[in-house]
């Protein structure tokens, strides 16, 4: 089941692992710092256009950042 909380900390994850600013991530997803900040705190989510260019962007699956499974492999 789709947890908001979990995506928000695997979006983090990534992030960070990557070196990234939210400011960074906010232009790549074409949103605002402030929306990045609400997914990771659990409380937003993203259009699907969005969350396939976050998944391309990363390399990860999907059911990855859906909670789905814990392998992160495409």
């Amino acid at each position: 089941m789709f947890d908001k909380e979990e995506f928000g900390q695997r979006i983090l994850k990534l992030r960070k692992e990557h070196h990234a600013t939210q400011s960074d991530l906010a232009q790549l997803l074409e949103t605002k710092k402030s929306h990045i900040s609400e997914m990771e705190h659990g409380k937003g989510t993203i259009s699907l256009e969005k969350f396939a260019r976050l998944c391309e962007h990363y390399k990860v699956s999907a059911d990855y950042l859906l909670g789905l499974t814990d392998d992160p492999k495409l």
